[in-house]
């Protein structure tokens, strides 16, 4: 299954609100006004292009910290506070699209699993945003090809980020009025901060979710290839169950370890979908798809129980999806159960340490004291 649509320039159908905008050639000040009401009233701050110049240090190469499909994503420093200033290519529409987009989102929504948007900068052809700062940068980033020398993410922590990201997709689409499609959950875009909490970030795909009566949003296949949804690759129709199956790839990616698509693996390897399918399809097999460099540190039925939520999230047919309310309270289920290693037995060292308990004077208020057991 491809998402050939996933790599084509977007082009809204149906409504006239959704088509692409123009080439914008205005000033600063004017791009500044379009880019969203609520901006005046302090929840994104608008920064000069030498503000983040300054920031970053000139956009010094020792600041770069990422590169995505729309522009390169540097460290800087603004009013004492570390930030992350993301610079959009300057290579069309598409891009000034994404980033009017992203700051319209993020100035209205507000989630702990959210990222938050410090501010932006729309200074002549210059498009940049600044969030805040996310020590432990992205999910790929310490789940794929993890280094030798560097710890691989443990059950624990694999299952609070799973947790994390489906509560934020929760709130966009069960909280957020009108609610929002995400469109592109991929773990390139989940950000680690601090214990590594999940941030959802990179909105520039979003849309606004179907309302009233409209079951769903007609609009060009976008998104990250192997995460969308087989129904809207073929019919362009956009719901709400169309980022839960993207969730449902993230989860198998959580689970195995693996890329969703990796051409260094052996040909039938590449796809995880495919290579996965036999596991999926039967219970006693679940345990292959746990990741080796889990080290079979994870409890078995939690593992079971996680597989099962990706599985229904993966359904070909969206109506048999779950909603990302009861994937939370599944998740959560899961959660409950953590991988607590099994204490080694303590080895006799002697036969002093052998047979009875040896006792002990400690101290007691009683005259004389008390003796207590103290077991080698």
């Amino acid at each position: 299954m491809g998402c050939f649509g996933c790599f084509a320039p977007e082009a809204e159908e149906g409504d006239e609100d959704h088509k692409p905008s123009k080439p914008d050639d205005s000033s600063g000040a004017d791009a500044r006004r379009k880019v969203a009401p609520d901006v005046a009233n302090g929840y994104a701050h608008s920064f000069t292009f030498k503000d983040l110049l300054v920031a970053t240090g000139y956009f010094n190469e020792a600041n770069f910290i990422g590169e995505g499909g729309f522009g390169k994503v540097y460290k800087g420093k603004i009013n004492g506070q570390m930030v992350a200033v993301k610079q959009l290519a300057q290579d069309g529409v598409q891009g000034r699209n994404e980033f009017l987009v992203e700051v319209l989102m993020l100035t209205v929504l507000n989630h702990p699993n959210l990222v938050s948007l410090v501010g932006f900068c729309a200074q002549g052809d210059e498009r940049l945003l600044v969030y805040e700062y996310m020590p432990f940068g992205s999910l790929e980033s310490h789940l794929f090809d993890v280094p030798l020398g560097k710890k691989p993410l443990d059950w624990n922590t694999r299952v609070r980020i799973a947790v994390g990201v489906a509560e934020g997709l929760s709130y966009l689409h069960n909280v957020a009025d009108p609610p929002v499609i995400y469109r592109d959950m991929k773990a390139a875009n989940i950000l680690l901060g601090e214990d590594f909490g999940p941030k959802l970030s990179d909105f520039g795909l979003a849309k606004v979710g179907p309302v009233g009566d409209r079951t769903h949003v007609s609009t060009r296949v976008m998104g990250t290839y192997g995460y969308c949804a087989p129904d809207y690759v073929v019919s362009g129709k956009l719901t709400m169950k169309s980022d839960i199956y993207s969730f449902g790839v993230l989860l198998l990616e959580l689970i195995t370890g693996r890329r969703i698509y990796d051409t260094s693996r052996p040909k039938p390897e590449q796809s995880l979908l495919t290579w996965s399918r036999p596991f999926l399809h039967d219970k006693r097999k679940f345990y292959h798809l746990a990741d080796p460099a889990l080290l079979g540190c994870y409890p078995s039925s939690a593992l079971n129980q996680l597989v099962v939520i990706c599985i229904m999230c993966l359904q070909d047919q969206p109506h048999v999806r779950p909603i990302i309310a009861d994937v939370v309270i599944g998740l959560n289920h899961v959660a409950s159960q953590p991988y607590a290693p099994e204490r080694p037995p303590v080895a006799m060292s002697s036969p002093a340490n052998s047979g009875s308990p040896q006792f002990v004077r400690t101290p007691s208020r009683r005259r004389g004291g008390r003796r207590t057991a103290l077991y080698a």
